[in-house]
C-alpha cells in the first residue's frame, strides 16, 4: 500500500497547475470542440481530449509508463488518466485501496456520487464530484474509478469550477478510453495438470487473497514483473532473500511451524481436564478454570476439538498450506527451478495427503491456524473458500483422494 501511496502522492505537485493556473473564475463561451487522441507512453491506454491541450510528461514521477495527462493552456483545467497494472501491484492493491490512494493524494473532500460514465471494456466502480485541494488550493474534480483485467484506474478531472458543458466533456472523454495491454510473458514450461491444480488448491484461498490466479502455479505468469513481486513479498513477510533463507524456511514450515505452539497449549489446556467435558459444556468449563473471555473459550473449545481430531497434525494445514504457497513463491523469485519447485511441492502434497482426509478437514486446520497465527476471525478466508467452492467449475471438484504423479 505504502507503494501505491507514493506513486499518486508524487503526482500532486504536477496536478497543482489545474487548481492554481487561472486567477479567478471567468465566464466562457461554449465551442465547438475537436478531439484528439492522447497515448501513454508504454501505449497501453490512450484517450480523446481537447487537441487545444497540451500533453504532460508525467510518467517519471508516477513511475509507471502507463499514465496520460493533459491541460488547456492556461492551465486551469487537466485531466489525468491514473493506470496501476495488476500484473506489478496485485498482491497490494485492490480497487479500494487504489481509490483511497488517489483521494488521499489529492486531498479530496466534498465527495458526491455522480452518475457513472460509461467507459468501453472497463468495469466502472463509481463516479464522483469532489472538492481537490492542492497548496492549500481548492479546486472542483470530477473522479471516476474502475478495472480492467489488465489495471486499476482512475481518470480524474481538476479545473477552477465545473459547469454542464464540461461535466458532458468528461463523459465524451471517458468514453473514448481505449486500452492495449500488452502481451505478457509467461516462461513457465509446464501443462497443467490436475495434480498442479491440486497443488494449487492447498493455498488457492491466500492466492485469491492476493489477487492473483489460483488455476496457475505460483498464481502468476513467470516473468520479471513477477519475480520482483515474489521477492519483494518473500523478503517483507517472510525474510527470505535467497536460496539459502528459502530453504531454511521450508524446512522451518516442514518440520516445526506453527503447529509446535500450538500443540503445547492444547496440551496445557487439556491438563485441566477439559477433555472429559461433554462437548456443549466445555466454554463454560473453560471460563472456569481460564482467565479469557467468551470468545476466545469458544475458539479454544473448537481449537481443542481439532487437536483431539489430529493430534500433533492439528495446525499442519496452516503450516503445509503455506509452504505450498511459498514453493510458488521461490520459483516465481527465482530461487528454485520450476522443476525444484513442483518436485518438492508433490513431496509436501503426498504429506498433507496423508495427514487429512477432505478438502474441508485440510481447510479447517488451516483457517484455525489463521486465527491462532492472527488472533482473528478467519471469516473473511472461510467466505472465500465457499465462494471458490460453490464454483461451477470449482477447482476443489478435483478428489482430494486423487492419484499425485509427476507431469513435468
Amino acid at each position: 500500500m505504502k507503494k501505491l501511496k507514493r506513486c499518486a502522492v508524487l503526482l500532486t505537485t504536477a496536478f497543482v497547475l489545474a487548481l492554481t493556473g487561472c486567477g479567478g473564475l471567468k465566464e466562457e463561451t461554449p465551442k465547438e470542440i475537436v478531439m484528439k487522441e492522447y497515448v501513454s507512453e508504454d501505449e497501453t491506454v490512450s484517450i480523446q481530449m481537447d487537441e487545444s491541450w497540451k500533453a504532460e510528461d508525467v510518467n517519471e514521477e508516477s513511475g509507471t509508463e502507463g499514465w496520460v495527462a493533459a491541460f488547456t493552456e492556461d492551465d486551469s483545467e487537466g485531466i489525468l488518466v491514473m493506470q496501476l497494472a495488476k500484473s506489478v501491484f496485485g498482491a497490494n492493491a485492490d480497487i479500494d485501496t487504489w481509490r483511497d490512494a488517489i483521494e488521499t493524494s489529492y486531498q479530496m473532500s466534498d465527495i458526491k456520487e455522480i452518475e457513472m460514465p460509461s467507459i468501453p471494456d472497463m468495469e466502472v466502480e463509481g463516479a464522483y464530484s469532489c472538492v481537490v485541494t492542492a497548496d492549500e488550493v481548492d479546486g472542483a474534480g470530477l473522479v471516476v474509478y474502475g478495472e480492467t483485467e489488465y489495471a486499476f484506474y482512475g481518470i480524474l478531472y481538476a479545473a477552477t469550477e465545473i459547469n454542464e458543458q464540461k461535466e458532458e466533456y468528461f463523459r465524451n472523454v471517458c468514453a473514448s478510453f481505449k486500452e492495449t495491454p500488452p502481451e505478457v510473458e509467461n516462461t513457465s514450461t509446464v501443462e497443467m495438470t490436475d495434480t498442479i491444480q491440486w497443488f494449487n488448491n492447498t493455498c488457492a484461498v491466500l492466492t485469491a487473497v492476493n489477487n492473483w490466479d489460483y488455476t496457475m502455479f505460483g498464481g502468476l505468469p513467470a516473468n520479471e514483473s513477477s519475480q520482483q513481486i515474489a521477492q519483494s513479498l518473500l523478503s517483507g513477510w517472510w525474510d527470505v532473500s535467497d536460496r539459502a533463507s528459502a530453504d531454511e524456511t521450508m524446512d522451518w514450515l516442514l518440520t516445526e511451524g506453527h503447529r509446535l505452539s500450538f500443540r503445547d497449549d492444547m496440551v496445557y489446556i487439556g491438563e485441566s481436564g477439559v477433555g472429559e467435558v461433554p462437548e456443549e459444556e466445555r466454554i463454560d468449563f473453560l471460563l472456569e478454570s481460564f482467565v479469557i473471555d467468551e470468545e476466545e473459550a469458544e475458539n479454544y473449545k473448537n481449537w481443542y476439538a481439532l487437536y483431539e481430531r489430529y493430534g500433533d497434525d492439528a495446525l499442519a494445514g496452516w503450516d503445509y498450506s503455506r509452504a505450498m504457497s511459498l514453493l510458488g513463491n521461490y520459483y516465481l523469485a527465482g530461487y528454485y527451478t520450476e522443476t525444484e519447485a513442483l518436485d518438492k511441492s508433490l513431496e509436501v502434497a503426498k504429506l498433507i495427503q496423508e495427514t487429512f482426509d477432505s478438502w474441508d478437514g485440510f481447510m479447517e486446520s488451516y483457517f484455525v491456524g489463521y486465527e491462532y497465527w492472527g488472533e482473528e476471525s478467519s471469516e473473511e478466508r472461510r467466505g472465500i473458500y465457499e465462494d471458490i467452492k460453490a464454483q461451477a467449475d470449482s477447482p476443489y471438484n478435483i478428489d482430494w483422494n486423487l492419484t499425485l504423479e509427476k507431469s513435468w
